[in-house]
């Protein structure tokens, strides 16, 4: 445990970002499966649902730089093309 008091505000304030990104990053990947989910089942008023919801959960996680925007865009790419998929 750090003595100065810079340093001891540092582990604070990084353990309260470390917590809050790891609860939008699991927001985020429960959307996905659930999306996933849904879109497996066929069932195309959840996929539509639930593609929202993780198309949403994935900006957000972007925004806030938990993950690179292109991967959010290709993670909502590949859902929206097997959600398509079934819809059609």
């Amino acid at each position: 445990m750090p003595n100065i008091k810079s340093a001891i505000k540092r582990v604070k304030t990084s353990n309260a970002r470390n917590a809050q990104n790891t609860t939008v990053k699991s927001a985020m990947r429960t959307a996905v499966k659930k999306a996933e989910a849904a879109i497996a089942s066929e069932d195309t008023n959840a996929a539509n649902e639930s593609f929202v919801v993780a198309a949403s959960n994935l900006d957000k996680a972007a925004s806030k730089g938990l993950i690179h925007k292109n991967a959010a865009a290709r993670k909502k790419s590949r859902l929206a093309k097997r959600k398509n998929a079934i819809n059609a």
